[in-house]
């Protein structure tokens, strides 16, 4: 359930993984890489935080999950069995799943979810990533505490593009919530309003102290050395919020995004949203003495309505800790680092821009043989008869791209497509640009009623594909984090305001763009993304703020087989969970 004291460095993670964990791991070694055996029991499991206890669920009892540690080129097999009251399903995500589809996760896209009682096993390799990445639930709310970080390590006898570290950590960001929140979102969905808001962030599962009844065994301490470089392995695994981070005194080195190399950038504070990653290396200073820093996260915000988790998550950075116990009332009154402001779009869009791919190669597509232009935000939907509602007067919240809000299936899209049953389940004609143009950054228009449907683009293989995602201001400028499956994707460009097809792509960067799997729709703008559709199957992408995903501000892509054998989806496993 706690977070490690210590932290081993990186060359030791794999040497020691299976006697730490011997009922996780095993490993067999292949000719390409290593087969590395887990197995995932997902149970139940009392958490106390806050003073309260609630049953959460799990992997294997720990919370955040365990890690999972592989290199690249190695190929992962996971048992998950499920023995809670939920169906589950996981997503590895980041992962590209190049032809294994059915291991993506994603609940009624690639699979059905696994039923009490049940299991599946998860099989796929690890192919050209290298960096960070995260496990998560992938089904309602429950990835509010299954998750856990993946750590993908250079292949044997290669290294990193930077100075080898002393230390790696891996940072995860959560939140808290004293509600179960299945039952926040059911509540959620039923009055239309929007969702009740967490209690408080978390690092590594741990609120800190700046929250009502924090024991201090509820802080994360991160203890170094003087003069180390440690890296940090930032997750973001929130379910609603964006968030900075920072750490008093202290600067970084960027030099990883989504588990792809970056040019190497400095910066006081980190901007990172739901599902993204990110390495940083953290130079220690040369202290002899004892020395404790904050390190604080806190959300971004541009949301004009509803509520937000407005708090400020803090750990305790410690230089040659001694053994003692501290006391809240110590680490309160040490120097808070100061944050962005909560609505700090303008420090957002400079953060974004600083990305840029190291290369070479940058594979990033020259030529489009596809162009889309998706708008996505908020809507909403009729009060049903006899019913009251708590959205936009009297209506329910909803979410859409293209003003489309994606239905989920009763069967997974993917078996539904390989099966050739596709035509009962969904349809080919998600429009490729908004049926009604409007001013979409200004104000809003008369109609801002959804339509709903299960509806994908279908992409031929091996395509090129230029996607421009526009952001609208109907109920509000948000920023949308945007997470595509199955790709990486190369940001080519962004701006604030109505993106012109004229103008902007003139200035769009086909030399270094930032490869990622989860990008910004700026709050009020508009960001362009290519990528090559070279992985068959059928790929969700999503906001991966969870209450705008449960709104349905969610769609798929079917990218179809290619010629050659290796060019096709291969068949579902036997054991493939049934709905």
């Amino acid at each position: 359930m706690g977070v490690p004291s210590t932290f081993f460095p990186a060359i030791l993670f794999l040497s020691c993984f299976i006697c730490l964990y011997p009922d996780l791991a095993t490993a067999k070694h292949a000719a390409t890489g290593v087969t590395r055996h887990y197995k995932f029991n997902i149970r139940m499991h009392n958490v106390t935080r806050l003073c309260g206890t609630k049953s959460i669920v799990t992997v294997n009892g720990k919370f955040p999950g365990p890690r999972i540690i592989a290199r690249e080129g190695d190929r992962l097999v996971i048992k998950v069995v499920n023995h809670v009251p939920y169906n589950i399903s996981i997503h590895w995500h980041g992962i590209r799943q190049l032809r294994s589809g059915w291991a993506d996760g994603p609940a009624y896209i690639t699979q059905c979810p696994i039923q009490t009682g049940q299991s599946y096993v998860y099989n796929y390799s690890i192919i050209g990533q290298t960096g960070t990445l995260w496990y998560h639930a992938h089904v309602s709310w429950i990835r509010s505490t299954l998750y856990g970080p993946i750590v993908i390590l250079p292949r044997r006898n290669t290294s990193y593009p930077f100075l080898k570290p002393y230390k790696e950590v891996p940072i995860m960001f959560g939140e808290w919530w004293k509600a179960d929140t299945e039952a926040v979102i059911n509540q959620a969905l039923q009055t239309g309003a929007g969702p009740n808001n967490s209690d408080a962030y978390t690092i590594n599962g741990l609120p800190g102290p700046l929250y009502n009844c924090s024991q201090p065994k509820e802080t994360f301490r991160l203890n170094v050395k003087p003069g180390k470089t440690y890296m940090l392995r930032l997750i973001n695994a929130a379910l609603n919020d964006e968030l900075f981070f920072k750490i008093t005194n202290h600067t970084f080195t960027v030099v990883d995004a989504d588990a792809s190399y970056v040019k190497p950038f400095e910066t006081d504070t980190i901007y990172i949203t739901p599902g993204q990653t990110s390495n940083v290396l953290l130079k220690t200073k040369n202290l002899t003495s004892n020395a404790r820093f904050l390190m604080a996260a806190r959300p971004y915000s541009t949301a004009a309505s509803g509520t937000f988790d407005n708090t400020t998550v803090v750990g305790v950075l410690e230089y040659n800790r001694n053994t003692m116990q501290f006391s809240n009332t110590s680490i309160k009154n040490l120097p808070l680092p100061p944050l962005p402001a909560i609505n700090a779009t303008s420090y957002v869009a400079n953060w974004t821009n600083k990305f840029r791919s190291l290369g070479p190669p940058v594979n990033v597509p020259q030529t489009v043989q596809n162009r889309y232009f998706f708008t996505v935000g908020l809507g909403n939907d009729l009060c049903p008869k006899n019913q009251t509602c708590q959205g936009p007067n009297g209506t329910k919240f909803a979410a859409s791209v293209n003003n489309i809000s994606f239905s989920l299936p009763t069967t997974a899209l993917l078996q539904a497509r390989f099966f050739g049953k596709s035509n009962s389940i969904f349809s080919t004609n998600f429009p490729t640009s908004p049926l009604h143009p409007f001013n979409y950054t200004g104000p809003p228009p008369n109609n801002t009623f959804v339509s709903h449907g299960t509806k994908v683009v279908v992409l031929p293989y091996n395509t090129t594909v230029e996607l421009v995602m526009q952001g609208t201001t109907i109920f509000g400028a948000e920023n949308h984090p945007l997470h595509l499956h199955g790709f990486n994707f190369y940001v080519v460009g962004q701006g604030a305001g109505n993106f012109n097809s004229t103008t902007d792509p003139a200035n769009f960067n086909l030399v270094d763009p930032v490869e990622r799997n989860t990008v910004g729709v700026p709050s009020g703008g508009w960001v362009a993304v290519r990528f090559r559709a070279d992985n068959p199957g059928v790929w969700f992408m999503h906001c991966h703020i969870e209450i705008h995903l449960s709104w349905g501000l969610r769609m798929a892509w079917a990218v179809m087989d290619g010629k050659l054998p290796n060019q096709k989806l291969l068949p579902p496993p036997s054991d493939l969970p049934k709905c």
